[in-house]
């Protein structure tokens, strides 16, 4: 199975998913809980559906005519997605823990110079 990049906003998105993996969600309310914009949110999940880590269904037209609202499309992480998704997160985490090279942690002493 593909690794879509993880970017910061994908990993919110899948954070967000992972909260409650049997939970289906529409994608408004995913940009509610990952905290991001729709033109951020909707990319990522198509991605996502892309590399088969969701699935997505329409709602029912009867739900949403009822409503009077427009219809909703519902993305769920799948079982081998959330799999995927809780390691990539994982290193993911891992890599940014990592320590800095000592040139970036330690600014050089005013005596080192060679003045």
């Amino acid at each position: 199975m593909a690794v879509p990049r993880m970017t910061l906003q994908t990993q919110l998105v899948l954070r967000a998913l992972l909260e409650e993996p049997v939970r289906q969600r529409y994608g408004l309310e995913l940009c509610e809980v990952a905290g991001l914009p729709s033109g951020t949110v909707y990319p990522i999940l198509a991605r996502l559906e892309q590399v088969g880590w969701l699935s997505s269904a329409w709602e029912d037209p009867a739900v949403h005519e009822t409503t009077g609202r427009p219809r909703r499309r519902f993305y769920q992480i799948t079982e081998a997605g959330a799999e995927e998704a809780r390691l990539a997160l994982a290193h993911a985490y891992r890599a940014r823990k990592q320590p800095l090279p000592g040139w970036v942690v330690a600014p050089p002493s005013s005596g080192d110079r060679g003045a």
